[in-house]
């Protein structure tokens, strides 16, 4: 079913249950409370997504207060969220809030990345990460963008894929 398809059968809904058309996708409307099953999505993801979109429809959410703010706090804030840990507060603190000195602590490859680049260390770890960047405390996701931007890769130990020719497609 196309995006045209899905709309029309959530206003054939809403009207079936005698539920106003107007704010239909809004998340307070009737017709998103009675949606809790998402395909591909866990019940506790739908959850989470629905907890999250209240918080932003009741101003939780809202950059400007965020940024409003010290970093420590709303960092701190958005963590009291379902589902917001330290590498999403991270994320978002880098991308919404302007916060040049967040590490996503949490991150499968920024370890790697990390002490590979600054210490020639194949692995690292969150507590290495976070050693290595110390010095570049107050720029530390400025460093992490520049040598996402580097170019420099830790080396890979994971099985490989053995090559295959056009006969194999």
């Amino acid at each position: 079913m196309n995006c045209s398809g899905k709309h029309a059968a959530m206003l054939a809904t809403c009207r079936l249950h005698g539920w106003d058309l107007d704010g239909y996708l809004c998340v307070d409307h009737p017709l998103s409370l009675h949606i809790t099953d998402v395909q591909g999505l866990s019940a506790t993801k739908v959850t989470r997504l629905r907890d999250l979109a209240a918080a932003a429809l009741d101003g939780r959410l809202d950059t400007e207060r965020l940024r409003g703010v010290p970093v420590d706090e709303a960092l701190a804030e958005l963590q009291t969220l379902p589902g917001i840990g330290p590498w999403t507060a991270a994320e978002v603190g880098i991308r919404a809030l302007g916060d040049v000195d967040a590490v996503s602590v949490g991150d499968f490859h920024l370890p790697n990345l990390v002490a590979f680049a600054l210490a020639g260390e194949a692995r690292g770890t969150d507590q290495r990460m976070l050693e290595l960047l110390e010095p570049y405390r107050g720029h530390r996701a400025r460093v992490i963008r520049l040598l996402e931007l580097s170019g420099i890769r830790a080396p890979r130990f994971g099985p490989r894929l053995s090559g295959r020719g056009l006969e194999d497609l």
